[in-house]
């Protein structure tokens, strides 16, 4: 099969750990790898953010990244990137009717939107249907819901979102939470699938090299540094732990760039600051962003990984701490309800509290045993569900159910 996906601000080319980089580009990068390893043909098409990037660049076996130009080809944060979506859809309007694929996947509402629009115009050139599957890797209404004013997205995607949702052939809903956030904007149930994300198990994985650390018990969180990742609250709760005679110490990875370009980061100095108010400078390593096949190193030299957002669509980083053989102290939103399994592989925390987060992590640490059976039930987990052979094949079938019934639809107007 010829599958188009869409992803405008999350290039699978992109440094992960940036403001607008992280699991939506990890997410694209490892479907469309997994898919063309199962034999189809893939093109991911981004928006192009550096002018020296050619028309096209091989990206994996059968997969190819194709930047499109709308507008700078230069970095522009993902909420001011409506005004150029027209000028996407026109070029994917153009590529997709001088080369038609048999799916189009649309990746966040914005892409959606596109997709959409350029999907109609190639059915009015060139007949028949373009199916278009969409996934949104976050809702706007829960985003507003969690941020208030904080929230940055253009007003539009208030009524743009919802109407991309209803519109769309099928949605690929990341988690159940998610789908039920879905059926709240009209959309039948029939047309949503549940297929989370998934994580590399050869890569992540509990043997292999470990991060140099300290004699002190390791926490670590990854996140991009933004204030809904809740890395605040990570520190605030080391800092309970400390005062109650634990030595701990945190590790926070994340960020565009090495620890010395942290300061471009606009979260940073406030989480410097609160680390300054706890009197934890010795205790909190900021490590900035790390390649991404460094991260299984540091995910084994942690006592706990801690997932502490105020929200989540999906959330990799529980997923890959489990498969690398870690317990998990997770907030219990989103995503993160369905794969960290409460007392099972890890444990579920409320959002915004540092007190539980410390009570649950401090419970963790004085229980090795508990901590070791998580582990290997987490692992376990992993390795069975979130595969990224396991997610490509889950959705390839939705994929396949809407090719089936396109063709059926042209057998009965044929004959007709």
């Amino acid at each position: 099969m010829r599958i188009a996906l869409v992803s405008e601000h999350a290039s699978p080319l992109a440094v992960i750990g940036g403001v607008d980089a992280g699991g939506q580009n990890i997410h694209v990068a490892a479907l469309a790898t997994a898919l063309g390893a199962a034999g189809h043909l893939v093109d991911v098409y981004t928006r192009r953010d550096d002018p020296s990037l050619p028309a096209s660049v091989p990206f994996a076996p059968n997969v190819t990244v194709v930047p499109i130009s709308a507008g700078p080809a230069t970095a522009v944060p993902k909420d001011e990137l409506l005004p150029l979506m027209g000028e996407f859809a026109d070029a994917l309007a153009a590529a997709w009717i001088a080369d038609r694929p048999d799916v189009v996947h649309g990746h966040f509402w914005m892409s959606g939107l596109a997709t959409l629009d350029a999907a109609g115009r190639v059915d009015l050139a060139l007949g028949g249907h373009l199916p278009v599957v969409q996934t949104f890797h976050a809702l706007g209404v829960v985003k507003r819901r969690q941020q208030g004013a904080r929230d940055t997205s253009p007003a539009e995607r208030a009524f743009l979102e919802p109407d991309v949702a209803r519109r769309a052939d099928a949605i690929v809903a990341t988690c159940s939470d998610e789908a039920f956030e879905l059926k709240a904007f009209g959309v039948p149930a029939s047309r949503i699938a549940v297929v989370p994300c998934g994580v590399d198990t050869t890569l992540f994985s509990p043997t292999g090299p470990v991060a140099p650390r300290t004699d002190r018990l390791r926490l670590i969180t990854v996140s991009r540094l933004v204030p809904r990742k809740g890395v605040g609250n990570a520190i605030e709760a080391l800092a309970r732990l400390v005062r109650r005679g634990v030595d701990a110490e945190l590790v926070v990875i994340g960020g565009a760039g090495d620890v010395d370009h942290l300061t471009a980061e606009p979260e940073i100095d406030r989480l410097r600051r609160v680390i300054a108010d706890e009197g934890l400078e010795d205790r909190v390593l900021l490590a900035g962003g790390i390649a991404h096949d460094a991260l299984p190193a540091w995910y084994r030299s942690a006592d706990v990984v801690v997932c502490a957002p105020w929200y989540e669509p999906f959330g990799i980083v529980p997923v890959e701490a489990m498969a690398s053989g870690r317990a998990v102290v997770a907030t219990r939103v989103g995503g993160l309800i369905d794969t960290v399994v409460d007392d099972g592989t890890g444990v579920h925390v409320p959002p915004r509290d540092p007190e539980a987060l410390a009570d649950a992590v401090e419970a963790l640490l004085a229980d090795p045993e508990r901590r070791l059976r998580y582990e290997r039930a987490g692992r376990r987990r992993a390795a069975t569900r979130y595969t990224w052979r396991r997610i490509a094949a889950d959705t390839f079938r939705t994929y396949e159910r809407l090719a089936a019934s396109d063709r059926a639809n042209e057998l009965l107007a044929g004959g007709g």
